[in-house]
């Protein structure tokens, strides 16, 4: 096939709330409304019994550790992370939430490490402090050159995706520069309140419905606003925190997106990797796993390995959108911040993605990613 190829960076949720707010610089109040930890430091406690101290205050770019050497060395041409906490100074704990992420707009900063091109909003945290906290936490992305979809202050807003340009050596100017749009969505399967939705005059996000009619309406939605060379990705928060099997709602829901000429869906909300699919030569990552968090420590759950986490890196045909590769590099949460996998890590990811993605046309190999300063451990994906 030819033509140009760009790639994409995609990971899951990045809450730099709560615990890992606690250890940069500008931390927030360590107050919690949750039933058994009232102080948000407890969560160091936690993780240094199990990995070690963490030094206190640590640098923005801490949370994100080896992660950007791998973004630094790949220079991805769009980069999308789910951003899974509010940013904001509000004491208006939402109610009914025994869980509330909160980072300090004082922080911001390390979200900033990581360059995210696009934040997808539309998750079960972002309206953890009330719509006020919506709001600061808007304002302030905006106010660091951050762009974010699927909230905002209506439904127009919260509805708008995020065009991100991307030069490819046959485009001549920015005119003729790719898009890649991001339209992020949320689903009530993943606990969002459906009093969350975005209103004509009320802040909030954008819901959907995983039904033939909602993806049916949302690919009316994409279609009348799509250009002729875009590329569209689908940013959707769905689905329970544990589990490999994919249900067949959802599976539908995706099928549909991509008959209707959507080109990648990135599913995000389990806390650890999902299984992976190509279907009419389009990806579709139904979970993509935690990437920062401050979950070390936290028993329960342990076979399904949630201290490692996954970075994707998909490079797609321009302007088919079709999947031409996909590279996976596996790290590790440890005091707080990202660190390469093991090659045992690597392995058992491998062997464990290839088990639950087999059925979904897709096959998993470890691999390498060449760095300059050597090689680590990856994961690849084979489809037909």
């Amino acid at each position: 096939m030819g033509g140009e190829t760009i790639t994409l960076s995609l990971c899951g949720d990045v809450m730099l709330g709560r615990g890992v707010d606690q250890i940069l610089p500008n931390a927030g109040h360590p107050r919690l409304s949750e039933p058994f930890v009232r102080d948000a430091r407890a969560y160091l406690d936690l993780a240094e019994r199990v990995n070690g101290p963490i030094p206190r205050p640590v640098g923005f770019p801490w949370p994100w550790g080896e992660a950007l050497s791998v973004l630094g060395a790949v220079a991805p041409d769009v980069r999308i992370i789910n951003l899974e906490t509010s940013v904001t100074r509000s004491d208006e704990f939402a109610p009914g939430k025994s869980v509330h992420y909160r980072m300090s707009p004082g922080n911001i900063a390390a979200l900033v490490a990581g360059k995210p091109d696009v934040c997808a909003l539309a998750n079960n945290h972002i309206l953890d402090f009330g719509r006020s906290g919506l709001a600061e936490t808007l304002d302030t992305l905006a106010g660091a050159g951050l762009d974010g979809a699927g909230a905002g202050l209506d439904a127009t807003a919260a509805e708008r995706p995020v065009a991100v340009r991307v030069r490819t050596s046959s485009a001549s100017d920015a005119a003729t520069a790719t898009q890649v749009v991001v339209y992020a969505i949320g689903s009530p399967s993943s606990g969002i309140d459906h009093d969350w939705r975005a209103g004509p005059d009320r802040p909030g996000i954008g819901l959907v419905d995983l039904s033939e009619t909602g993806a049916a309406s949302l690919a009316a939605r994409i279609g009348a606003a799509k250009h002729s060379g875009d590329l569209v990705v689908v940013s959707i928060h769905w689905g329970g925190n544990w589990g490999y099997d994919i249900p067949a709602e959802h599976v539908e829901f995706a099928h549909r997106l991509i008959d209707a000429g959507v080109d990648l869906v990135h599913g995000h909300s389990s806390h650890h990797p999902r299984p992976v699919e190509v279907y009419r030569g389009k990806l579709v990552l139904y979970g993509c796993g935690d990437f920062i968090n401050d979950y070390e420590g936290i028993a329960g759950h342990d076979d399904y390995r949630d201290d490692l986490r996954l970075l994707y890196l998909a490079t797609l045909h321009v302007p088919t959108g079709a999947l031409m590769a996909l590279r996976m590099v596996p790290m590790r949460a440890r005091r707080m911040r990202l660190e390469y996998a093991s090659d045992a890590d690597a392995m058992w990811l491998a062997s464990t993605l290839d088990e639950v993605s087999a059925d979904h046309g897709v096959r998993v190999r470890r691999a390498a990613l060449d760095m300059p300063g050597g090689a680590v451990a990856a994961l690849a994906a084979d489809f037909a």
